[in-house]
């Protein structure tokens, strides 16, 4: 049977704006909460190159991935958004990159 669920991806920052360490506890915590609420999620603690451009020059961050899929409900959307609101915070970031696109679960 396929089930119709919601992927979401999530790119966490490594290092902080101003160039320093984010500790790995505190990473850790961003996966746990994701867990605690929804029971799993898969994590990519590998680093992701980002590479963007801002006032003319070109910045790098470096980037741990999480991926969850979950039922594809309103609740769950709000929830992420919030998710995302939070940690862009607590990591003292511009931005957060949240991305979500429905997925067949077969």
């Amino acid at each position: 049977m396929i089930r119709q669920m919601r992927r979401f991806e999530i790119l966490l920052p490594t290092e902080f704006n101003d160039g320093r360490e984010v500790p790995r506890e505190l990473l850790e915590s961003a996966v746990k909460e994701v867990v605690d609420r929804f029971g799993a999620v898969s994590e990519e603690p590998e680093a992701v190159e980002g590479h963007w451009k801002t006032r003319g020059r070109v910045q790098q961050d470096s980037l741990s991935k999480i991926v969850l899929d979950v039922d594809d409900t309103d609740e769950n959307r709000e929830w992420m958004r919030q998710y995302k609101s939070r940690w862009k915070d607590k990591l003292d970031q511009l931005e957060i990159w949240l991305v979500s696109y429905k997925i067949e679960v077969e």
